[in-house]
């Protein structure tokens, strides 16, 4: 590739982890990507998660978070999230990589009868996987027929998943991040696999290690200690870090920093802290102050050049600083967790900043709501998020928020599952179908067809019904929809009539009943041409009140905010000066 005139070998930088989980290292590796971009490099960003899973679509929220999902139609970490919503880059199946999905490859090839009967081993059989896949976007380009062999565990959207990659030209910085913590059993053979790739690649490939200070309260002081084992372990491995980010709550001064540097054989330019700020987009600026993408770029033997303005993130900081007033935005759903909803509630903050307000997120459990305290819960309310999720555990509680929020017309924003319970709360109070329902809460095998055409509005996907594995089944990734003009969403689309949004459901309208529902004031205004599902539902006779069967929050980043949140929190603003 050409860099300024001068050619460049893709550069990699490897992201690690030590003394404890949860440092950030999805926020760091997002920044450096934002770092890079900003000074003209094309870069992507990949996750390396050491469990056996195949993919975490199968993970309770509570013990992984979020699914995120790429547009074509792989179930990830959340941390593609913070990649998407920090670069704009738009993420495949490539960027996401398990340990069972490179046990899963290994053993398909030898029960194909590829390793020749050599017996299979983590070295260097697993290991060379790994490095396979940590070199994947290096190449210039993929062919549709490679993309047609993916491993993936699944029916993945395939057509957009060619789309997507056959627009990919070589890139200048591939980052690697790992998870877990170093010194975990599961991260070893990755731990292995960036030493070989460390000793092969040269000054092409960086070691990034990310640290945690912490501050003893007791003894009013800040301990490196755990900082030195953790980079002493990475060593044991065979890999010295080339930069230390050293997460704290307190701010280092210069001694602290020479001193790990000293301890950690770590130039001191190379040592960067990391502190807690009010927000986590200030990151890359921070980082860019201590010249983190500075040092990366000396030690890849690339001229720093002039720091980048970054004029339109820095115009974005300032808007969110700006912005003082707050509204009250309800979360109506099961998952009392901040990482369940991490795309909704970025979302919300974001169009909330565009809008000049900040947005107070508040969680309802739907489980608690009854009509009873419906009232109370969403006093004060600006608007209503009636999130996704799978199960009956809490639904009766969302179509209550939902009836309410209807008959007192509150702006409300049902997503996927919240979509449905909007639908489904109109067929019981509105169409006077007490019993309606959605086959995913009920036994189907129990009812007679005719029984199941009265009572589910929602309705399993023909394509479905034949599925009996869990994971990576569902309807994912990202499918077109027509919108009606002159509707509301089409409005906030501003006046797009096709559109792409991103898709995590078995479950669909059922189109039986879609006169029923236009004719009673509930239209139908967005729809899929292929399979002519119904995506997009709204009240137009309401302030607004609208939901949608995608996942608009995963297409949503800090210089796009989406369009239907800007919309919805432009609405909840709007109502809030009128009362």
């Amino acid at each position: 590739m050409t860099i300024r005139g001068k050619e460049m070998d893709t550069k990699y930088i490897f992201v690690t982890g030590g003394v404890v989980s949860s440092l950030g290292k999805g926020i760091i590796s997002a920044s450096i990507g934002k770092l890079l971009q900003a000074r003209g490099y094309k870069v992507t960003i990949q996750k390396f998660d050491p469990y056996i899973n195949i993919d975490p679509g199968t993970l309770n929220p509570y013990e992984h978070g979020e699914c995120y999902v790429t547009e074509d139609g792989m179930e990830t970490d959340l941390d593609l999230g913070h990649y998407e919503r920090f670069t704009g880059i738009r993420t495949t199946r490539h960027n996401s990589v398990t340990t069972g999905r490179i046990y899963k490859t290994v053993i398909d090839r030898e029960r194909h009868g590829d390793y020749l009967g050599k017996t299979i081993q983590v070295v260097p059989h697993i290991t060379d996987e790994i490095k396979r896949r940590m070199l994947h976007f290096g190449v210039d380009k993929l062919t549709s027929e490679q993309v047609d062999k993916s491993d993936v565990n699944g029916k993945g959207n395939n057509s957009s998943t060619r789309q997507l990659v056959n627009s990919l030209t070589e890139y200048d910085f591939v980052i690697t991040e790992v998870g877990g913590t170093i010194g975990d059993i599961e991260s070893a053979p990755f731990m292995e696999a960036i030493r070989q790739l460390r000793w092969q690649l040269g000054r092409s490939a960086v070691c990034v290690h990310l640290t945690y200070v912490p501050y003893l309260k007791a003894a009013d002081e800040l301990k490196t200690k755990p900082t030195q084992h953790s980079v002493k372990e990475l060593q044991g491995m065979g890999i010295q870090p080339d930069i230390l980010v050293l997460r704290t709550e307190r701010h280092l001064d210069d001694s602290m920093r020479l001193k790990v540097a000293s301890f950690c054989n770590v130039d001191l330019e190379c040592v960067v802290q990391s502190e807690d700020v009010p927000s986590i987009y200030e990151v890359p600026v921070r980082m860019q102050r201590q010249g983190l993408d500075a040092a990366i770029l000396r030690k890849t033997g690339i001229p720093v050049g002039e720091t980048p303005a970054m004029i339109p993130w820095n115009s974005f900081l300032n808007k969110q600083r700006n912005a003082t007033r707050e509204i009250n935005v309800a979360l109506v759903g099961k998952y009392d967790l901040q990482d369940a909803y991490k795309s909704i509630r970025e979302s919300l903050n974001l169009a909330g900043i565009y809008n000049d307000v900040k947005t107070r997120i508040l969680f309802i459990n739907s489980e608690e709501i009854t009509t009873g305290n419906i009232a109370e819960k969403l006093r004060g309310m600006a608007g209503v998020v009636i999130c996704p999720g799978f199960g009956r555990r809490g639904i009766e509680g969302k179509i209550i928020a939902a009836e309410y929020t209807r008959t007192h017309d509150i702006p409300t924003f049902g997503i996927c599952l919240g979509m449905q319970m909007m639908v489904i709360e109109f067929a019981r109070n509105v169409l006077g179908y007490k019993d309606a329902d959605s086959a995913e809460f009920s036994k189907v095998d129990k009812l007679t067809s005719e029984q199941v055409d009265k009572i589910y509005v929602i309705d399993m996907m023909e394509e479905q019904k034949s599925v009996t594995d869990m994971g990576g089944t569902m309807r994912l990734g990202a499918y077109e929809c027509e919108l009606v003009p002159g509707s509301r969403s089409f409005d906030a689309y501003g006046g797009e009539t096709l559109i792409r949004e991103r898709h995590r459901h078995r479950y669909e309208f059922n189109n039986r009943y879609k006169e029923q529902y236009e004719a009673n004031g509930m239209k139908c205004v967005g729809i899929n041409p292929a399979a002519d599902l119904v995506e997009i539902v709204e009240i137009p006779a309401l302030k607004w009140y609208i939901g949608t069967q995608f996942h608009p929050e995963y297409s949503s980043t800090v210089l796009r905010p989406h369009p239907l949140f800007m919309d919805f929190i432009k609405t909840c603003v709007n109502g809030t000066v009128e009362a």
